[in-house]
């Protein structure tokens, strides 16, 4: 360990006023990272991934091994679950921030796969955990054996619990194992909260994120749980001491790297809750309401509340600011949620990759793996063909698999045209090269039926339209208009981007508006997706 100093943070404006300012401020921020204009980020646990040497846990030379793979999906990064030293299968209670997983690996293995996975033009997210510690970190175990130590300073002690914590009316002061007090974890006795102000805690943040910006190579962190970083007296959610924080962390991140790519876990809410992190902390946030929004509207096959959260967004962040999914690691797979319905998987996924943003994408999602609670059945090892250790392990895997692991896998699609997979692939490499589906503005349009979302991105005379029958039953006149211009005055020859009948042609007039457009002739089907390229004559 080192010494360290504080220096002081930039107050952060949390009023009403500042939030709503954020939209001004938007419109003069620049675009981004160049990488992240049309990208598609893929979460990966490694545990999971991919075993390199026989023991039944992936790691960091398996998961290079798979880069090809990952590459070939269109992928512009990736993002790794926690890769730090932890006592835990999941790693979100880190013992040593300086040190690689040993089952994962070692350090060099890391810079080995950060080298290739930049030789393959993938930047790389690692999860960064800044709430808690596991209470294996040696700075934790000398507070609570020593109360003169420097490091009780790291956490919060008290002689009894001192009110609840974030969780409702639930306590998260945790009994000493060593005498009769109580410390602070919001989540478990075994993550007990860094006190964040201590000076020498923040020092500490930002000496690890240099660490793992100079010396390991990656290109940015995914930040857990930052709401619950910093409590102020009563406030244990989300706290003025929290948004403060977030602001000199960034400011330290971008001071290694400009370009460094900072995304956190702010809430699971709507997008009010998220709106007091901006604008001028983390890179981004995931937004949880868009993604309850549209796995709601395939699940239920109406496009209502649809594209509300969207729409929002973009008149006040640059796209690469914020971050939509179908499912992630804490959550029911996407594909059990909607019920094992290939059709409706594949209309979620069209969805996601041609909404703005900077959409993620969880490790087997491609292929339509399944699960849900708890926790481990959520995180079990990737498919990648049929057989004992379905191409993951040659030994016994550290978490059974799924019940359709022999069916659900790359080897089973990667060939089919027609596959969830190659679906995928399809719309993560058209975003990419789709100027229109990579950083177009979002213009929404009418549907006569209830059951059809449909949508227009333009960038500048380019643009796409997508146009979604999210039911189970085919529409007959998937009639569509627009309120505001949505398109250039011209005549348009719709080309199917996903292969098929090309749509109908299009004539819009002087206003710029879609009156009465008819995309397709005949029925639309039953959960058909229709994604355009409107070419102008």
């Amino acid at each position: 360990m080192s010494h360290w100093t504080l220096r002081r943070a930039a107050p952060v404006a949390l009023c009403a006023a500042a939030v709503l300012g954020v939209s001004s401020a938007a419109a003069q921020q620049p675009a981004g990272p160049a990488w992240t204009r049309g990208a598609v980020c893929y979460e990966i646990f490694v545990r999971s991934f991919a075993d390199s040497d026989g023991d039944g846990i992936g790691d960091l030379v398996g998961l290079t091994r798979r880069l090809d793979y990952i590459s070939g999906l269109g992928a512009s990064c990736v993002w790794l679950m926690p890769i730090a030293e932890s006592p835990s299968y999941h790693g979100y209670d880190v013992s040593d921030y300086y040190r690689v997983e040993p089952a994962y690996g070692t350090n060099d293995d890391f810079r080995a796969f950060v080298t290739e996975a930049h030789r393959r033009g993938i930047k790389v997210l690692v999860d960064m955990v800044l709430n808690h510690s596991s209470n294996r970190l040696p700075a934790f175990r000398a507070a609570l054996r020593d109360t003169n130590s420097p490091y009780r300073a790291w956490y919060r002690f008290a002689p009894r619990p001192l009110g609840n914590g974030p969780w409702g009316g639930t306590s998260a002061w945790r009994h000493s194992p060593v005498r009769d007090e109580y410390y602070y974890g919001a989540f478990s006795s075994a993550m007990p909260d860094l006190d964040y102000h201590t000076p020498a805690v923040r020092e500490e943040a930002k000496r690890i994120a240099t660490f793992w910006l100079r010396e390991m190579g990656v290109d940015g962190f995914r930040l857990d749980a930052v709401p619950f970083l910093l409590e102020d007296g009563d406030c244990n959610t989300g706290c003025p001491g929290t948004h403060a924080f977030l602001h000199e962390y960034a400011e330290h991140v971008r001071s290694i790297n400009a370009d460094a790519y900072t995304i956190g876990e702010a809430t699971w809410g709507p997008l009010t809750e998220l709106m007091p992190y901006y604008p001028d902390q983390l890179t981004s946030y995931f937004t949880f309401e868009l993604s309850d929004s549209l796995m709601a509207a395939v699940r239920d096959g109406r496009a209502s509340g649809l594209l509300g959260g969207w729409l929002r967004l973009q008149d006040t962040l640059p796209a690469y600011r914020y971050s939509a999914f179908l499912s992630n690691h804490d959550q029911r797979r996407a594909m059990t949620t909607l019920g094992g319905d290939v059709a409706r998987a594949k209309v979620a996924a069209t969805l996601l990759l041609t909404l703005p943003g900077l959409p993620f994408v969880y490790y087997g999602e491609e292929i339509g793996m399944t699960g849900d609670k708890p926790d481990e059945r959520i995180r079990t090892p990737m498919q990648w063909r049929p057989g004992a250790g379905l191409g993951f392990t040659t030994a016994v895997s550290w978490e059974r698999a799924q019940a359709d692991s022999q069916t659900t896998t790359v080897a089973a699609q990667d060939t089919v045209q027609g596959s969830l997979l190659n679906l995928y692939r399809r719309l993560i490499h058209l975003r990419r090269e789709n100027d229109a589906l990579g950083a177009g503005r979002l213009v929404p349009l009418q549907a006569a039926s209830p059951q059809v979302a449909a949508y227009v991105r333009r960038a500048g005379d380019h643009a796409v339209l997508v146009v979604a029958n999210l039911g189970g039953t085919a529409v007959t006149n998937a009639v569509l208009n627009s309120r505001d211009s949505a398109l250039a005055a011209g005549r348009y020859t719709p080309r199917n981007l996903l292969g098929g009948a090309d749509g109908a042609p299009l004539q819009v007039g002087r206003d710029g508006r879609l009156h009465g457009y008819v995309p397709v002739r005949g029925p639309m089907g039953p959960r058909e997706v229709l994604v355009l390229d409107l070419a102008r004559r």
